[in-house]
């Protein structure tokens, strides 16, 4: 484990709000969910976008179930939540975009033969 330090901040009393219902929700320490959320915002600079920039947020519901297993799933794998969606989202479309291309090929192949 990498050494730690501490960093303090005064913030408003909404926001500080906000941080801690969101960390609590997701079931981490406060550490825990603020290191994320700093690494995150340092990747998204690192890889040229802002905050504001060419991103979009995707947000969705599931099942009280569903979310603790995938916490587990996460927990287990040490993933984080980000970058397990973003892989499913990114295997699905390289297998969608194959399947469309060999689709396209076929078609062309059966017009040769006519």
């Amino acid at each position: 484990m990498s050494k730690t330090r501490n960093l303090c901040a005064q913030i408003p009393e909404e926001l500080h709000a906000k941080v801690r219902e969101e960390q609590e929700r997701l079931g981490k320490t406060l550490s825990e969910y603020v290191g994320e959320i700093l690494e995150q915002y340092f990747e998204q600079q690192k890889g040229g976008k802002t905050m504001s920039g060419n991103s979009r947020t995707l947000a969705f519901q599931v099942s009280e179930e569903l979310f603790e297993r995938l916490k587990a799933y996460l927990t287990a794998n040490k993933l984080k939540q980000k970058e397990f969606v973003v892989g499913l989202i990114e295997k699905a479309l390289e297998q969608w975009e194959v399947s469309q291309a060999a689709n396209m090929a076929g078609e062309e192949l059966e017009g040769e033969a006519e």
